[in-house]
């Protein structure tokens, strides 16, 4: 079936939904709720975008159960568990193919002799393999990257345009790296005194584990001795610092423009949201949520959530804010019996 012929029935068999309204709806493409066209199909993934659906010039709409208003004439809803989980696949269906990179190294890349590069992974232009550096079976090295003495790749890496992967640093599997990474470069590391600032070396590696994917001008630096270490299945999002001995455990999320200070220690499948900072020498606890813009300056336990700086639990936080909030009218309470103390006093003294 093609784009072109595809229906309302075809996107609840696709997603294993459950179709309300007619199955002949042609869809051709996809879209937010906003924005979709016609022809499209759209999702409603947060209870509080529901007033949008009906308005929607969207053909389709995933939904989920607890919508049950009726599909207008000339549209269809499709029932689902996860409408933003159904609406991915969706996505997948029309999404076009991506790009392919045949075997080999190209022209304009260099190489080193020594280098180790498995036949069926691809070496774009102007990118840089140095000595001793060995990229396993099925990896992408894009154009203009850089592969640092005795690195080494795991099979089915790919490193977008222009990544740095320092010296000795490591990949396991399946990472992903994209514009702009760094990995490996010098810790933040100095001892300071009156005649200046004197650089400490950086020795240690940076190793990444299986199934990593960090986005787009992220730093990951490496240890001052031993390693850096982010492990396996870990995501971090654009312009993320994560400084020298850092560890990361598996399945854990790093939002855009966290920063996470020298030997700190997240358990596994922690989130730090975007713009959270972190001291160095601290231990943030399995499953542990670090919330927008949070200052953490002490461990976390296990499961804790955190917000605010200096960072406290959720829920104190909620309860400071509250109080915050009423000091306005607590002030003006006090005035108020400032001025009768003082009325009373007058009096006293009157009749006294």
């Amino acid at each position: 079936m093609s784009q072109q012929q595809r229906t309302s029935a075809w996107v609840a068999e696709w997603v294993g939904g459950r179709l309300v309204g007619p199955g002949d709806v042609v869809v051709t493409d996809v879209g937010g709720l906003d924005d979709a066209g016609p022809g499209a199909v759209s999702f409603l993934g947060n209870p509080r975008y529901r007033d949008r659906v009906l308005p929607s010039k969207a053909a389709v709409v995933l939904v989920p159960e607890a919508f049950t208003e009726a599909p207008p004439a000339g549209r269809a809803w499709v029932v689902c568990a996860d409408p933003s989980a159904a609406f991915t696949k969706v996505v997948t269906a029309f999404a076009p193919p991506p790009p392919t990179y045949a075997a080999g190294i190209h022209e304009r890349a260099v190489v080193s002799a020594t280098a180790t590069v498995a036949a069926s992974a691809h070496v774009g232009p102007c990118a840089v393999v140095e000595a001793g550096a060995v990229i396993g079976e099925r990896c992408v090295i894009g154009a203009g990257c850089y592969v640092g003495h005795e690195a080494r790749l795991g099979d089915d890496c790919f490193l977008y345009p222009h990544v740095t992967l320092r010296e000795r640093c490591r990949l396991g599997r399946r990472v992903i790296l994209h514009s702009g990474v760094v990995i490996g470069a010098d810790g933040f590391g100095y001892d300071s005194g009156p005649t200046g600032h004197t650089k400490i070396p950086q020795v240690g590696i940076v190793q990444i584990d299986d199934d990593v994917e960090i986005g787009a001008l992220a730093a990951v630096d490496r240890a001052r001795f031993g390693r850096t270490w982010i492990q396996r299945g870990t995501k971090i999002d654009n312009l993320v610092q994560v400084a020298h001995n850092v560890v990361i455990g598996p399945h854990c999320i790093v939002v855009s423009q966290a920063g996470i200070a020298g030997s700190t220690h997240l358990g596994q499948g922690v989130i730090l949201a975007a713009q959270a900072g972190l001291v160095g020498h601290i231990h943030i606890g399995d499953g542990a949520v670090v919330m927008a813009q949070a200052g953490v300056s002490k461990d976390v336990p296990p499961k804790g959530a955190v917000f605010g700086s200096p960072a406290v639990d959720r829920h104190d936080y909620a309860r400071e804010q509250m109080m915050i909030k009423r000091l306005p009218r607590l002030l003006q309470n006090l005035k108020d019996l400032e001025a009768q103390v003082r009325e009373l006093q007058q009096r006293l003294e009157d009749e006294g």
